[in-house]
């Protein structure tokens, strides 16, 4: 059975120091275009990673997320003590010097006593001084529980591109279906269609009042008929249709190949309106026109 290439999937696993979280996503492409937008995985992982979606998924653009929801103790933040207190030295040595040039500014005796909130929030605010406690999420202790879970995750996303590529794969087999039967609509007007043409060239002759040589005049309209004939564009159509449904059938990736088989569709139809010269039977190309359109659009998004 055939794949969406649109598909979402989600994991979760739990470490020692919290919780982690898999996502991947993914829209129709070309090729795998793979963007992991995470600042947690280990750049030596990335690569793994690559490989594991690429081998999964095949095709399409996919985004691979990771996150991290640490433990409540491990989340606390902390304040740097020491590196508070060399701020804080800094800061009265400055104001000594500053003093010392011109005692109407505030020295640094009277800095923290007069301002000491104003000070202490200063303080707080200087890089790294207050920070979460820093450590590697993913180690090589946890990997192979973080390397389940993304494998879990694509796994989730596999299955959820199989059930889109279930109603990919009944609406566009209904189409094609629906090509078919309009290109069998099509036989009723032949001889209506061939009538018409040979009434066109006969009253034309009517118009000029000429008398032509009938033996001639079978010849060249048998010869006009012919080049008008629609046959051959039938049974290519046919023919194709069929390549569809059975590539569909039977290929595991097919979605390359059908947008190819479906060019080959839209130019037997194209042909067959060109020299269709008859109201009903260009009414039936147009239907068949809309519905190879719509597979068009749907056979971008099967993988």
């Amino acid at each position: 059975m055939i794949k969406s290439m649109t598909g979402y999937g989600k994991a979760e696993a739990i470490l020692e120091t919290g919780k982690i979280t898999v996502e991947v996503r993914s829209l129709n492409g070309k090729t795998a275009d793979i963007s992991i937008k995470t600042s947690i995985l280990p750049k030596d992982k990335e690569m793994v990673v690559r490989h594991k979606i690429a081998d999964a998924l095949t095709r399409g653009n996919i985004d691979f997320f990771v996150t991290f929801e640490p433990n409540t103790a491990d989340s606390a933040k902390k304040i740097n003590m020491d590196l508070a207190m060399e701020y804080y030295q800094q800061i009265f040595e400055l104001g000594k010097k500053i003093q010392a040039k011109n005692e109407s500014r505030i020295g640094a005796e009277n800095l923290w006593t007069q301002n000491p909130n104003d000070l202490l929030a200063m303080i707080i605010r200087m890089p790294e001084v207050m920070d979460a406690k820093k450590q590697d999420v993913i180690t090589e202790e946890n990997w192979p529980v973080v390397e389940a879970c993304i494998d879990e995750a694509l796994r989730n996303i596999n299955a959820f591109r199989g059930q889109e590529g279930e109603i990919l794969y009944k609406d566009v087999t209904e189409k094609v279906n629906s090509i078919l039967n309009y290109s069998a609509q099509v036989e009723q007007y032949e001889n209506e269609r061939t009538e018409a043409i040979r009434e066109k060239i006969l009253s034309r002759f009517a118009e000029l009042k000429a008398e032509p040589d009938q033996s001639r005049l079978e010849q060249e309209m048998i010869f006009y008929i012919e080049k008008l004939d629609i046959n051959e564009e039938k049974v290519r159509l046919r023919q194709h249709c069929r390549y569809f449904l059975d590539t569909l059938e039977n290929e595991p990736n097919p979605g390359k190949k059908l947008g190819f088989i479906a060019q080959e569709m839209g130019r037997e139809i194209n042909t067959t309106g060109s020299k269709a010269n008859h109201t009903e039977i260009q009414k039936i190309v147009v239907k068949m026109k809309d519905e190879l359109e719509k597979i068009k659009e749907q056979s971008l998004n099967i993988l």
